[in-house]
């Protein structure tokens, strides 16, 4: 912001939109205003003439609109009472200095939400809005929904492979994600044992703690600068430096993180502990798919139907599970075949992945993609295919 610009229209805005305000200048209360936050969102301001017409898919962007109001310039009234009109539901509150009586009721009277009195006061602000807090909520919850995909990976046991088989996937899908124009993070929730960012070989400076630690301040740029970008595109928050307990976090907090998350990057990957805590069913509840990774052994599929039977348990069997078999080995003289996987699971597998040790082994090594090992492998074809699936099931567009 340069505060010596004489142009006839400048903006202050950040990239996360709470509460818009269109005003003609802010009399000394700018630094009051800027980054500040009503009710936890944040304000963004335009500075803009009274009459000057404001675009609604610009206006549509925030959860509240404040527009301010000339009492003696008929051209403001009209265009407030316009962009009312193209508003739609979305709560408008007018702005004005010491508006007369009679200009308050015709506003209200044209669909205005509340007449507030300048120099804007945050304190009248959160008054105004505070009633509509609950409307607002559901609304970016249900726009979250419609714009965004939550992909959960849970182990059938530990040492299956299940993270090394996540971070090469998450990879390629952000890759082709990008080529959209779309972006994917991939959040390590395993907070004792999570080493999604060395296999991917990142060293962050920062973690999921941090987000966490943040609470009410977790806003896009905090998450951006935690999450550290792969090569690929990926947007990796890592896990914690540090084991933690797992009640030492809640469920609120961790869907703060992962709700801001999928505002931000759209599709989002977590991987998930491999023993259960409110807050990981909590997740696997709005997943829009489960990836349940086990290996061909009798253990492995033992474990995998016990974690079936949990999630239909916790009426959770609606959840779209994906079965992934992964390390598949070629041999005739395996004791458990794929053939065996319906009896002890009640179901096919979705997917398989080649064991192929001298490719998965050194990239985790390296902290590289398997592509930088091999070019072309029978896993990396198998990734592809997964990739491809998943892609379909969530609906998404390439």
């Amino acid at each position: 912001m340069n505060h010596s610009d004489t142009a006839k229209v400048w903006r202050l805005q950040g990239k996360e939109v709470g509460v818009h305000l269109y005003l003609s200048g802010a009399d000394g209360d700018l630094d009051a205003l800027f980054g500040a936050r009503v009710l936890g969102m944040p304000l963004s301001l335009s500075i803009l003439p009274v009459t000057e017409w404001v675009d609604p898919t610009e206006m549509s962007h925030a959860a509240v609109a404040v527009i301010q109001v000339d009492a003696d310039t008929p051209a403001s009234i009209k265009r407030f009472e316009r962009l009312v009109a193209a508003a739609g539901d979305m709560p408008i509150i007018a702005a004005a200095y010491e508006p007369p009586l009679a200009l308050v009721r015709s506003l209200l009277r044209s669909g205005a939400h509340d007449v507030l009195p300048l120099p804007l006061s945050l304190d009248d602000l959160e008054t105004s809005i505070a009633p509509l807090m609950a409307e607002i909520e559901r609304k970016d919850v249900a726009a979250v929904a419609r714009s965004s995909r939550l992909v959960s990976v849970i182990k059938a046991r530990g040492g299956c492979g299940a993270t090394a088989m996540l971070t090469q996937l998450a990879c390629r899908f952000a890759h082709n994600e990008a080529a959209h124009g779309r972006e994917a993070c991939l959040i390590d929730l395993d907070v004792q044992f999570g080493d999604v960012a060395f296999q991917l070989g990142l060293k962050p400076k920062l973690s999921l703690a941090d987000l966490i630690e943040a609470g009410a301040r977790l806003d896009s740029e905090l998450l951006r600068s935690v999450a550290v970008q792969h090569p690929s595109g990926l947007a990796v928050v890592a896990a914690p430096p540090q084991m933690l307990p797992l009640e030492a976090i809640t469920s609120d907090q961790v869907l703060a993180v992962v709700e801001r998350a999928q505002r931000d990057y759209g599709t989002v990957f977590v991987d998930l502990p491999a023993n259960w805590t409110h807050w990981s069913l909590s997740l696997v509840a709005r997943s829009d798919r489960v990836l349940l990774v086990t290996d061909l052994s009798i253990p492995g599929l033992y474990q995998a139907r016990r974690q079936l039977d949990l999630l239909a348990e916790q009426e959770l069997g609606a959840v779209p599970v994906e079965i992934v078999l992964n390390r598949m080995e070629k041999s005739l003289f395996k004791t458990v075949k794929t053939s065996d996987v319906e009896t002890a699971l009640g179901r096919d597998a979705d997917y398989t992945l080649a064991s192929d040790p001298q490719v998965i082994g050194p990239a985790i090594d390296r902290g590289v993609l398997i592509d930088e090992i091999k070019r072309k492998s029978v896993l990396a074809r198998d990734l592809d295919t997964l990739e491809a699936g998943l892609v379909s099931k969530l609906g998404l567009e390439r």
